[in-house]
């Protein structure tokens, strides 16, 4: 960057992107100097290495932005359904599970008992199984379905573990 570029001449790409050719670093760096820029070395590999006019700081500020936008934290995403629940709300909740996997988070399906609903546990398991069919093309099963109090749960990882 700057006065660490040694080698002359270099191959010069302008702020907007323009071709200046070849050009001797002294003329680069005072075109970057009037532009109140920096001279960055781009290509040192290549002969002549290729330098770009361009404000240091801002590209490695957007540099670290990208970098931030790529890492994913892998969340845990919880869906309740009942043992009453209707078929196309359980519809609903699969593909709310599938984008959730699809993001890379990790699922935990919760079927809640109330009141009389305790005595037909087996139905909440019947839901919790067919869910589990459904999105087995995406997922894992993490922790098979299990009772815990007046609940059911199953959790659910992706399949490609991002």
């Amino acid at each position: 960057m700057n006065d660490q570029i040694r080698i002359s001449p270099i191959r010069l790409i302008g702020a907007e992107g323009e071709q200046h050719g070849i050009v001797p670093t002294s003329q680069a760096m005072e075109m970057a100097r009037e532009a109140g820029l920096d001279l960055v070395e781009v290509a040192a590999s290549e002969r002549p290495p290729v330098c770009k006019i361009m404000d240091y700081g801002k590209f490695k500020y957007a540099q670290s932005k990208k970098q931030a936008h790529k890492t994913h934290q892998q969340k845990l995403k919880e869906l309740r359904v009942r043992p009453k629940t209707g078929t196309h709300d359980i519809d609903t909740r699969l593909n709310q599970a599938r984008g959730f996997l699809e993001e890379g988070d990790k699922v935990l399906i919760k079927v809640q008992f109330r009141g009389r609903e305790m005595q037909h546990i087996e139905e909440g398991r019947r839901i919790i199984e067919a869910m589990l069919v459904k999105l087995a093309d995406c997922c894992k099963v993490e922790k098979s379905p299990s009772m815990e109090g007046k609940q059911m749960t199953a959790l659910l990882a992706p399949k490609g573990n991002k």
